[in-house]
């Protein structure tokens, strides 16, 4: 066997256990989806790259898995480093294998998409060279973070496209699991990824937001030397200050307040996508309001039932198109066919020419 034979030979070996684990089974688990037409045996040997099925069984194979046949077939490498799952501890390690798996495929689309179209996405790190030890370093991150992508001091009108535009991906799963996002680097540390966890933002997209920077303070900030809660509270804090700039609020605010009503705190959060109880927090932290009063809020607060459902939401866009975009253009000047971009939706033909106008 020639070494190129191998490659593949392994690579359709490393996509079948990835699709396995995406869907939560285990090799007799798999073995019994597909009515055992093969052994748990024989898909052992499959992903240990001693034999290939037949177009036959592979197309049983993507039937069971939920992906298309050529996905066994594609070379897009996708490489993750080191995740923290800190509210993912207690689920079994299938799940966060499974959540993984599930992302790591997605990704893998979409950078074959950029492959395609010659799209370069280098990222540049602007924060690469601050430390961080203190609340004033936070402050001084998100203003030069702010200066160098040219945001002005103002509402930053949508995270998730600000992100995708800077060349971080963000990725979007609904997972039953108690997490809010994760955030890693992909391929040799070149390429950040951010994950957000839709079940949890639902119509709460002000905590959208903040989830995404704070999920970027992980990717960008030399915190991880710092104790676990310290990180945690240095990461909050970058979020809010990303969400609102200190000269911002304390413009808002009008300098030092001895309290604050209701009314003031929904119209900031509606023009700027930060929670209520983010904005206080925030106050505190730039010494406008006393920690006494942080507490005495947070009490009301709590008595109100406003600690889960605030009295009013954030309306506005959180989301992306880039990828959509991206296909649609390759689509359009004929990079792609259309048969190859529902294998990059992960659709089948049928379903991709039925929720699609394709000419």
């Amino acid at each position: 066997m020639n070494s190129e034979n191998k490659r593949r030979l392994n690579y359709f070996a490393q996509r079948l256990k990835s699709a396995r684990l995406m869907n939560g089974l285990s090799l007799q688990g798999l073995a019994d989806k597909i009515d055992n037409r093969v052994t748990k045996q024989s898909l052992s040997k499959y992903e240990q790259g001693k034999v290939v099925p037949d177009s036959t069984m592979i197309g049983i194979l993507s039937e069971a898995l939920q992906v298309r046949p050529d996905y066994f077939h594609a070379s897009t490498a996708v490489e993750f480093g080191e995740i923290e799952f800190p509210k993912l501890q207690d689920s079994p390690a299938k799940e966060r294998v499974r959540i993984v798996e599930i992302v790591k495929d997605e990704l893998r689309r979409y950078l074959e998409l950029e492959e395609i179209l010659g799209i370069e996405t280098a990222f540049h790190n602007p924060l690469a060279e601050l430390t961080i030890s203190s609340q004033e370093d936070i402050e001084h991150a998100g203003e030069k973070l702010r200066d160098e992508w040219e945001l002005g001091r103002g509402a930053v009108a949508n995270v998730i496209e600000l992100l995708e535009d800077q060349h971080i991906k963000v990725l979007e799963l609904e997972s039953s699991e108690e997490f809010d996002g994760f955030s890693t680097w992909v391929n040799d540390n070149r390429i950040p990824l951010i994950v957000l966890n839709k079940a949890k933002f639902k119509d709460k997209l002000d905590r959208k937001r903040f989830t995404a920077f704070h999920e970027l303070a992980h990717l960008l900030l030399k915190v991880n030397h710092l104790p676990e809660k310290q990180k945690e509270k240095f990461c909050h804090a970058f979020a809010t200050a990303m969400l609102i700039s200190k000269d911002t609020l304390q413009k808002e605010l009008g300098g030092k307040r001895s309290k604050l009503s209701i009314q003031e705190l929904t119209a900031i959060k509606q023009q700027y996508g930060i929670s209520m109880q983010a904005l206080v927090y925030r106050a505190k932290d730039l010494g406008l309001i006393s920690d006494n009063y942080l507490r005495q809020f947070y009490v009301t607060f709590t008595q109100l039932g406003y600690r889960v459902n605030e009295p009013v939401e954030y309306e506005g866009a959180e989301h992306s198109n880039r990828f959509s975009q991206l296909l649609f253009r390759a689509l359009a000047e004929n990079f792609i066919s259309v048969i190859k971009a529902a294998s990059l939706k992960n659709q089948k033909l049928a379903q991709f020419r039925k929720e699609n106008l394709v000419f």
